[in-house]
């Protein structure tokens, strides 16, 4: 008989931390914030240990510089933050899309606007996520609702980054951040480790962003690859240009290759999908409250069912419409006054979508979720 694995009790934050050092991140560059605080004290203390970098930064925008930096240097990188500070990371998120480094961006959500209520939970930056950088520019977000899976997910965004030469952010709220739950700590080996494909060709004929391959592989600075890195519009070699054609080849290039990609970077959770006649559309937190609020309902004769994606962006619309094909409507339960739920209504055309919203500081409880699909029996 094999032996049991040893669980820990764990927070969110700290399941964070501990998932990224598993991925293989070796340097962290941040500056605190509430309730994104922990994961930055816990690599204080946990990179040295391991020969792996911390550095506090003056400001969350020369933290998220930093990681653009150290990542080009080789290392695997990552940086915490919450909405203020996701704001400031904006235009540095936005240069590393373009130069197409990768690095992990862990924004754990609370009350705003502005300096708003710094010790509640919210899942109000959705959207910023998507379009908090300007221009065409391809994203991933990740949304787990667990403490454990916290860690494999924190895993997965680190091998989606390496893979695509993409920043990949994961969006969790302060409710699963500063929650405590127990978790295995996986063997090293258990879960996939992707590193970044390195070039093979001489120094002298390394294109880094060859137009003719969906991710060029990335050379690390110090290691005999001498290139150019812009946020400007650039040819194959790095270096500027005006021509019109390269740089709608390169722009287009950059959101391929996620978009070609969505079936594996797509990651969705189904409970009580096979007869559901009410779907509720759940992430982070929130989906925990559905979680039990399909429960209930099922226990009133009422066939309910949980959609819940772990990747929201990019949105999960294909396995959205296969969930909803014998429901009657849709509930969006989220801690903002509506960003997903418009999602859902386009991607739900002529089916009743509705929106449930808490903007208190307090999540959204089984209770009003389950009135809203009491409303289908």
């Amino acid at each position: 008989m094999a032996a049991r694995k040893a669980k820990k009790l764990m927070q969110g934050n700290e399941s964070c931390f501990e998932g990224a050092i598993y991925a293989g991140c070796r340097f962290y560059a941040g500056y605190p914030i509430t309730p994104s605080t922990e994961i930055a004290e816990g690599l204080s203390r946990r990179l040295p240990q391991i020969g792996g970098k911390f550095i506090q930064m003056e400001d969350e925008i020369a933290s998220i510089a930093a990681v653009v930096g150290a990542s080009l240097a080789g290392l695997k990188s990552m940086t915490a933050t919450s909405g203020p500070g996701f704001s400031l990371k904006q235009e540095g998120l936005g240069y590393a899309c373009m130069a197409e480094v990768p690095c992990v961006i862990v924004n754990v959500m609370r009350g705003g606007p502005s300096t708003g209520y710094p010790t509640g939970p919210s899942q109000s930056d959705v959207m910023q996520a998507k379009w908090g950088t300007h221009g065409d520019h391809p994203v991933v977000a990740l949304t787990p609702a667990y403490v454990q899976e916290i860690f494999s997910e924190t895993v997965r965004a680190f091998n989606i980054a390496e893979k695509y030469r993409t920043p990949v952010i994961i969006l969790y709220d302060e409710i699963v951040g500063h929650m405590r739950e127990p978790i295995i700590i996986p063997e090293p080996g258990e879960l996939e480790v992707i590193d970044r494909e390195k070039p093979t060709c001489p120094p002298e004929d390394y294109l880094p962003y060859d137009r003719r391959l969906e991710v060029p592989p990335l050379a690390a600075f110090g290691e005999g690859y001498r290139f150019h890195v812009t946020g400007l519009n650039h040819k194959d070699d790095g270096f500027p240009t005006n021509d019109s054609k390269t740089i709608e080849e390169g722009v287009k290039r950059l959101i391929r290759k996620i978009d070609n990609n969505r079936e594996s970077i797509w990651k969705n959770d189904g409970y009580y999908l096979d007869d559901a006649e009410v779907v509720v559309f759940a992430y982070g937190s929130t989906a925990r409250s559905a979680r039990r609020s399909v429960r209930m309902a099922r226990e009133k004769g009422i066939k309910a069912g949980l959609f819940r994606p772990l990747t929201i962006w990019p949105f999960p619309d294909k396995a959205l419409k296969e969930a909803v094909k014998k429901a009657r409507g849709v509930i969006v339960p989220e801690m903002n006054l509506g960003q997903i739920v418009l999602e859902v209504e386009r991607n739900c055309p002529g089916m009743a979508v509705t929106g449930i919203h808490r903007v208190d500081g307090e999540p959204i409880n089984p209770k009003q979720i389950l009135d809203a699909i009491e409303k289908y029996r």
